[in-house]
């Protein structure tokens, strides 16, 4: 496994070029992934302008802040996502926000579909849903914790209309946004700390 997250680590993208690589993909009218349709592009363009947004207006809970300031372990938050996908414009910018009040995470992301060896160890329920976050210890490439794709209220929001209405059709993506926007990251925030182990907490 360590060997997989090593090459992995190879061909991964700060946020900073991860998100310069996104854009200049979309200014030459295509998106990430290894398939290429209208809809994909669509989708990108609608997560720049998501983006651009959280990345200004997102906060970090301050006691998360202090917490984060505070690790004794560096870590390497290595996240699988892709420039397409919703809830990655929804998260990514928290995770990013979160590595950066701490000089103790170095926030690294990989495109599923160029690491699928990668992505085939981190299934939901079978599936390569994304964005996914491994912790791992940056000195071992031990994998102390994962998460993902999605907070559990925002997870249960589209079981039960899945449930309940047979498909996650555009009106269940749309009240997906709709509860991004009013948890304003927190859900993520703390589950993700949640699962941060212990001995790196001071």
């Amino acid at each position: 496994m360590k060997n997989i997250i090593q090459k992995s680590l190879k061909s991964s993208f700060s946020y900073k070029t991860y998100r310069e690589y996104v854009s200049k993909l979309i200014e030459e009218g295509k998106s990430t992934g290894h398939t290429q349709t209208e809809d994909l592009l669509h989708y990108s363009e609608l997560n720049e302008t998501r983006l651009k947004r959280l990345d200004k207006n997102i906060k970090v809970v301050p006691e998360i802040e202090k917490q984060l300031g505070n690790l004794s372990k560096k870590l390497t938050w290595l996240v699988i996502s892709e420039g397409w996908c919703g809830d990655a414009a929804q998260i990514l910018p928290i995770i990013n926000k979160m590595a950066e009040v701490s000089n103790f995470i170095d926030l690294q992301i990989v495109l599923r579909d160029d690491n699928d060896v990668l992505m085939n160890k981190f299934l939901t329920n079978g599936g390569k849903a994304i964005p996914k976050l491994i912790i791992l210890d940056a000195d071992s490439n031990e994998i102390l914790a994962d998460w993902g794709p999605r907070p559990e209220p925002a997870r249960k929001l589209i079981a039960d209309y899945k449930a309940a209405n047979g498909v996650v059709d555009e009106e269940a993506k749309i009240e997906l946004q709709k509860w991004y926007l009013h948890d304003k990251g927190i859900s993520t925030q703390n589950e993700i700390m949640a699962l941060m182990p212990k001995e790196v907490l001071v």
